[in-house]
């Protein structure tokens, strides 16, 4: 048998002839705590064989903030290996037939850690932070016409709080230790793939301080075109170079696993580590978007739509992303994609759940709204961090519309399902717009897709088929794949001709295109309602003195004077 494992914050396991691959795939949900967990399937038949899960906390410091323990991750990818090498074997797998593991994780998530203690310097800032807005706006003024965009065509990424090269400047900035690490040449940064490849080869003994191309284009310090970092950008965020992790391919043996002893973790001692993608790039992989115009729709915290423009990087007049897809060895052409990326999804569910109070699992989301099979003329735009694809406006804030007395939490429940859908509808508008050739179909996974209310939700608004693939989780199986198939390892073959052919669930639109579009129009009305709402300049030392408003103040000193003029005249 050929096997796999693979690891979201957590692991999985991908079952064929004779070979385990083993992935790593680090994925974080805004939610007060984060589960990582194993799920072990066979790759021919999407079998799931086991599974194994580890809860770690999330941070919210302020509002608006986002953190993780890099510790307490590495402590946890640990603990899921070991505990899915004791389920194999009680399986009767052998886990020396383990001959590949791959990376996978969320990608701008930043870290910066000591190189000579191997201890982080700061907690790991989350993609989804907004800490860093005033640093935007800050960087934004050194910008001829305050654009945006300017650096697009170097990086294919607008200037946002987003991506990892505004969260390092916030932590230079910020955090003293950080500040000095550097002046004493002994900090590291690195995206999460880069913390654990790092810690997983040795870490201060030797360890390996590496990135994919997939997630240094995601740091806004990376040159898409030269494939390296860029001067210039470095030079603009003020990053000093010697931080940066080295950039590899996505397919290609980084190091070998090295013994924990701190944590008497060893199973997988020796296991070349030869896969790393970010995880979007990953979900292309797995859903085998190998051919231009090919493209998913990843659900998850949040949405992620990438489809695949070959050999040829394509810059959106659209409010796209343009990403680096997936480079499948050191000597093979990279792929580029356009990415429309909405920052809550499943997070909206989470929401309504632990806010809220509306229900107590995420499962009974997709019975309310069944119930209810109508919003009621609800609209629910989710802008809990800003507005990102196809708008990139983080003075956005989350807006429920339209409630009348008989509006209850079952419209609520369903305009929440109904809001993931329109995101989708809104960047694959855009995409369609950029590429010129409409999707015919939408190939789609991730967590939400187990939820078929909101796949056929998806299907009414866009008016063509979602297909869903049996497993949904393909991220672990790109991740797998591109580990299995690096130089060195060479098990899995890339060729279209030798992939498996994966079971799909289709869906079918079952409303009439006049109705999506009036539900449509109506929920882009809600969407600029949802504007303009926050600035990072809050009142000086909370001033809200009535005096602040010159109208009112004046009017207010007329009227006294006025009144002590009168008493003067009648006394």
């Amino acid at each position: 048998m050929r096997k796999g494992l693979s690891i979201i914050t957590s692991l999985y396991l991908l079952q064929r002839t004779n070979v385990i691959y083993c992935c790593l795939n680090f994925c974080v949900h805004r939610k007060l705590n984060c589960v990582i967990y194993l799920q072990v399937f066979n790759a021919k038949t999407a079998e799931l064989l086991s599974h194994h899960q580890v809860e770690i906390q999330q941070k919210f410091p302020k509002e608006g903030w986002v953190e993780q323990d890099p510790k307490e991750i590495l402590k946890s990818v640990y603990e899921c290996v070991e505990r899915t090498c004791e389920k194999l074997q009680q399986l009767n797998i052998d886990i020396t037939n383990i001959k590949a593991i791959g990376v996978s994780n969320q990608r701008e998530t930043t870290v910066v850690w000591d190189k000579i203690t191997g201890e982080p310097l700061y907690n790991a800032i989350v993609w989804l932070d907004l800490r860093t807005q005033s640093t935007v706006e800050r960087l934004l003024k050194r910008i001829p016409g305050n654009n945006k965009s300017f650096f697009k065509f170097r990086t294919g990424l607008p200037l946002s709080t987003y991506f990892s090269a505004v969260k390092l400047r916030w932590l230079l900035d910020n955090v003293e230790e950080i500040r000095q690490a550097v002046d004493n040449g002994r900090a590291m940064f690195g995206t999460i793939d880069s913390w654990l490849i790092w810690c997983l080869t040795g870490g201060k003994n030797g360890g390996v301080h590496c990135t994919d191309v997939t997630n240094a284009s995601r740091t806004m310090l990376f040159n898409i075109h030269s494939l390296d970092w860029d001067p210039e950008l470095c030079q603009f965020f003020d990053i000093p170079m010697e931080i940066l992790p080295k950039v590899r391919s996505s397919s290609e043996i980084y190091g070998l696993m090295k013994i924990c002893p701190s944590l008497k973790s060893g199973a997988l001692t020796g296991v070349p580590i030869s896969g790393c993608l970010g995880d979007q790039s990953a979900a292309l992989v797995g859903q085998m978007c190998f051919q231009d115009g090919q493209a998913k729709n990843t659900y998850g915290t949040g949405c992620f739509l990438l489809c695949n423009t070959g050999q040829k990087s394509v810059f959106s007049e659209h409010g796209l992303l343009t990403t680096i897809a997936y480079k499948l060895g050191r000597d093979k052409p990279v792929c580029y994609a356009l990415e429309g990326s909405v920052a809550i999804a499943g997070a909206v569910v989470r929401w309504l759940r632990d806010n809220l109070g509306i229900v107590k699992t995420s499962q009974e989301i997709e019975k309310l709204a069944a119930e209810a099979g109508t919003s009621y003329g609800c609209y629910f735009v989710p802008a809990f961090s800003g507005l990102y694809a196809p708008y990139w406006e983080p003075s956005a804030r989350g807006i429920i519309c339209g409630l009348t007395q008989f509006t209850n939490k079952k419209h609520i429940a369903f305009a929440a399902l109904e809001a993931v859908c329109f995101q989708t509808r809104e960047i694959l508008d855009a995409m369609n717009k950029d590429c010129g050739i409409p999707l015919s179909q939408l190939q789609v996974d991730g967590g939400m897709t187990n939820n078929k209310v909101l796949m056929q939700l998806q299907s009414d608004i866009l008016c063509i088929p979602v297909v869903k693939p049996s497993m949904p989780e393909t991220t672990a199986l790109g991740a797998a794949m591109a580990a299995g198939a690096a130089e060195g390892v060479g098990i899995w073959s890339l060729n279209p001709g030798d992939l498996t052919a994966v079971t799909c669930e289709r869906f079918e639109p079952q409303i009439n295109p006049e109705e999506s579009e009036y539900r449509y129009a109506r929920w882009k009305k809600a969407v600029m309602k949802s504007m303009g709402w926050e600035t990072s300049e809050a009142p000086s030392n909370g001033d809200t003195s009535i005096f602040c408003s010159l109208p009112l103040g004046f009017f207010i000193m007329s009227s006294m004077v006025m009144l002590i003029g009168a008493k003067y005249v009648s006394g």
